[in-house]
Order: structure tokens, then sequence, then C-alpha cells
């Protein structure tokens, strides 16, 4: 029997009836959907590129692999409906517990692997979780000294298991990892309810806990035929840097692939050599993803045109993309496209590399089929062709709400939208473009500033400047003033605020608008999909510029 642990939000009938006849919604459960697809392409390949931990083997074996963990979890007690964690990098055992899960008709909590004591004891805490399977080491991270950490403040987790190990002692009620395969296998995947959940998925925690994300059967099965519409890699392979441990790296490496029957490599660092290395021996595509992942390549001195080949269908999403990103890489000779979504609602706007190129390049495309979009203003009226608005989403790939029913209450409303706290606008052909978070408008005294402006021109107009965050700092007179913070590129020099503003008026900056704090970082804080914590660069900011006296 399934146990049902957080309230989902009723979707109306009359959505879901729609999305049925449309085939956007098939009731097939992510067990039955990932045991036919192993399956079927028993025999096609699985490679992680690691240094820690390579593997390389099929489809076929990791079914099996999967099938015999899954019933020794159901041995020590796991049963559907129950939550497993896992803490991995992009290694083998990610896959084996991921499918093992969904055979069991387990709920799937990926965690992504940066993730230090504090958050990981929370999803444990809040999400219930019954068995949890961690690394030993990773880089410099050990897991296993923080394991007893993370699970005093979990006591529901019967069960914790840790890969890489070896014959080292491991805390009370952990076992190896290999010790969950040596028992009776499960036949088949277990059958469970599709409008239940199969995954809960934690958002980047930036300024409190983590949020988690609870998607069904059926909001996942409708994000894969999203996935497929937008075919954003042009149906290349491709080498997947994104961490599984986040919702859109395990659905693009793990579950995208063995549907449709494409190999898999995965690499658990992102080095951009050793990124570039494997491209060309292996003949894959890469680069797509957050704008880091791109411009980490292109900025790269092992850049060749043979790489620029492999590159030559690029999807970007996961954060704003900057214009100029995009007519960089064009000029390249990739062709890029861009869409939009968050983990509540993955695949909300799209694009497609036949489209034309002001739609691809700039604009984040248009509605993905079943998918609603309506733009607000602060009074919740709607706004006209052309105005910006908060944006408001529902379609059948979003989610059923979220593990705290607050939270869901104040995400979505009766009819079933939901407010993203992005602001777009959208244009006479139905193209939707992102112009800035809620959080990232600047409001200087009663002016709003939007902070991906500033961010577009000094991209254009700063020799040697890579990336650029523009964030809000306290200020006494103003309520908030803007600062600019700079990465440059290697033997780059940032210019001064005084340079800086002069080049930004010369481009047709409103001098209100003008950055009166500017730093540099050798990099920035970041997300697990690269996305910059601007959370995290405020204080930073904030405290700069007033040790600095500004």
């Amino acid at each position: 029997m399934s146990v049902q642990r957080w309230p989902v939000r009723p979707v109306p009938s009359d959505l879901t009836d729609e999305w049925r006849r449309a085939g956007l919604w098939d009731d097939t459960t992510l067990g039955a959907r990932i045991d036919g697809a192993l399956r079927e392409h028993a025999g096609q390949e699985f490679h992680v590129h690691s240094l820690e931990r390579p593997w390389k083997g099929t489809f076929g074996e990791l079914r099996e692999r999967a099938l015999a963990v899954a019933g020794g979890l159901a041995a020590r007690g796991v049963r559907p409906g129950d939550a497993v964690a896992f803490q991995l990098p992009n290694w083998a055992e990610a896959a084996v517990v991921f499918y093992a899960s969904s055979f069991l008709g387990a709920v799937v909590v990926p965690i992504v692997h940066f993730y230090g004591v504090k958050e990981v004891s929370y999803i444990l805490r809040r999400t219930e979780v019954a068995a949890f399977v961690t690394a030993a080491r990773f880089g410099r991270r050990d897991f296993l000294a923080d394991l007893p950490k993370v699970l005093d403040g979990a006591p529901s987790v019967k069960v914790a298991a840790v890969v890489g190990a070896g014959d080292g002692p491991l805390p009370a009620g952990a076992v190896g990892f290999d010790t969950l395969a040596a028992g009776r296998a499960l036949a088949g995947p277990v059958e469970v309810d599709p409008d239940g959940p199969a995954v809960v998925a934690y958002t980047s925690g930036t300024t409190a806990d983590p949020k988690g994300v609870v998607h069904s059967h059926n909001t996942l099965g409708a994000e894969l035929r999203q996935l497929d519409d937008m075919d954003a890699g042009g149906g290349l392979s491709s080498l997947v840097g994104a961490p599984v441990g986040h919702f859109m790296g395990m659905l693009g490496a793990l579950l995208l692939p063995a549907v449709h029957d494409r190999p898999v490599h995965l690499i658990d660092v992102w080095d951009p050599a050793r990124v570039l290395s494997t491209m060309r021996t292996w003949g894959l595509a890469a680069g797509s993803g957050s704008t880091f992942f791109l411009t980490s390549l292109l900025d790269h001195p092992d850049l060749t045109a043979e790489h620029l080949s492999l590159m030559r269908y690029v999807g970007l999403g996961g954060s704003a993309v900057p214009p100029a990103v995009a007519d960089r890489a064009t000029a390249a000779g990739l062709s890029v496209l861009r869409s939009y979504g968050a983990t509540e609602h993955p695949s909300i706007t799209g694009s497609r590399h036949a489209d034309d190129a002001r739609s691809r390049l700039r604009t984040d495309g248009r509605p993905m089929p079943g998918v609603e979009i309506r733009l607000l203003d602060d009074d919740g009226a709607a706004v006209p062709v052309g105005a910006p608005g908060e944006i408001w989403s529902r379609g059948p790939d979003c989610c059923v709400g979220y593990t705290d029913p607050a939270v869901t209450a104040r995400a979505f409303d009766a009819d079933g939208w939901y407010r993203t706290e992005d602001v777009g606008v959208l244009d006479d052909t139905g193209c939707l473009t992102i112009t800035d978070r809620k959080k990232d408008i600047i409001i200087r005294g009663g002016e709003n500033i939007s902070a991906a402006e500033v961010e577009e021109l000094l991209l254009r107009v700063v020799p040697g400047l890579l990336e650029v965050a523009v964030v809000s700092i306290p200020d006494a007179r103003f309520g908030e003033k803007v600062a600019a913070v700079l990465r440059m590129a290697p033997g780059a020099a940032a210019p001064g605020l005084d340079a800086a503003r002069a080049l930004l008026l010369d481009a047709g900056l409103g001098r209100q608008k003008l950055p009166e704090y500017l730093g540099t970082v050798d990099d920035f804080p970041r997300t697990s999909t690269a996305k910059i914590i601007k959370a995290d660069l405020r204080r930073w900011a904030a405290e700069r510029a007033a040790a600095a006296g500004g």
C-alpha cells in the first residue's frame, strides 16, 4: 500500500481531462516507464567519465543492479510511497538508486552533492526519508565523517548506505552500498497511483531552507514529452555535467536518454579542459543548460573548430540568457535556442532550432503544449502586449505542490495557476521574454531599475568581462542602490567605478541606473546548476561597500 506523506494540491479536473485527451498525461508510473525503457534498450551504453569512480556498462546491467537494490531496500522495510534520498556525484550508483527507488514505488529525493550537513539534515527530516544513500568521499569532501550528524537529525531513516566505503568502518546502522544488492531482487516495478508523488526535488535554498517540490508520475511524464518536443540538443548525444542530484540533471541524464535509446555520458567534475578532451574522444556535444556551461567552454584556450562543430546545437535556460551570450555563440557558428521554466514548472516556454532567429535568440519562446501563461501587474490585472508583468503559468508538467502546504497555498491559486515571481513581456507573436526576477528589481528612490538591463550593457561595453551580476545594496538615502560585481577574463583588468559608469552612460543607460559600487570576484557563489546565488552576492557587496564607506 502506498503512503501519502504530503498533500498534493487539487488540479482542476477540466485541465487533467484535457491533458489526458491530448496524451500529455498517460497514467504511466515512473517505475513502469523506466523498466520498459531499460528492457527495450538493454544494450545501450552508459558511461561515467570520472577520475574517482569511472564506469562503463549498459542499461540492461543497470536495470539488474537496480532491481537487486530495490529488493534490498524492501527487505529492510522500505515500502511504496516511502521517500528514498540520494546524495551522490554523477556516478553509476546514482542511476541505480534512482531506478531502484522508482521500481519499488518509492518517492525519489535527489540531493545535490554540494549541500552540507544543515541542508541535508533538513531535507531528510522535512521529507521523512526512509532510506538515504551517500558517498564516502568525493574530492575534498568527507561525506562519511558527516553522516552521523546528518542522521542524528533524521529519525525517519531506516536504511543508510554508503558508496565507496571499501572495507573501512561505517557509522552505526550504515551499510556498504553493495550490501543492498546481496539479497533477493525485486521481480519488477510496483504499481502505484500515477497521480501520486514520484519525485521530491529541492530547490537551491538561497535565503532560507530549500523548498521541496513534489512532482507526480504524470507531471514527470509530461515533462519528458516537453523536453523531447523541444530537442534543444539537436538529437546529438551530450556530455552531462549538471548534477544528477538536481531535478533537471536527473531527468536529462537518467531518464530522457533511456526513454529515447540514447547513450549516457556523465562527468562528475565540470573541468572545461577535461570536458573538451572528452568531447573530442567520444564525439559528444556539450554546453547546453545555464549559460555558465557554454561560456566556460567558449572561454577556454583548448576550444577548437572541432569542438564548435560538436556544439552545433545548444539549448540555454535555467536562468536569464543575456543576448550578448546568444550573439557570441551565434557568431561562433552555433544554433542557439532559449527556454524558460523552473523546478516547479520545468518547461513553460521554449523554442526549436527551426524557429526564426529573433524568436530563438531574443525571446524565451512560446508556451509548450498544454501550457498556459498570463502576465499580471501588482494589482492582479492582466498587462497589455509589450508591457512587463509577473508571469503565472499552469500546464501538465507543473508540480503538484510543495512538501510544506503553506508554501503551496502561497504559490498556487484555486484554478491551478503557479506564481513564478519572474517578470516578463509577451510580444504580438506570442513569444515570452524574461526581463527580471521580482527580487532582481532594484528600487532606488521609488524607481524600479532592472538588474538584467544593467548586466546586459556591461557585458557589451566592458572589454574582457566574462560574467557580471548586478544586485541591490542598502542605502540610507534612496533605500537601495545599484552594485555591479564583475568576473574578468584572465589577464584582463577590471575598469574602475568611474570608468564603468562612463561606458554605461555612453551606451545610453540612464544616470539613475548607474552602479554606485563595483567589485570583482574570481568566481561567483553558485547553485548546483551554476546559477549565481544573488542572495549571497548581495550580502557580500553590501559588506564591502560599507567597509569602503560607500
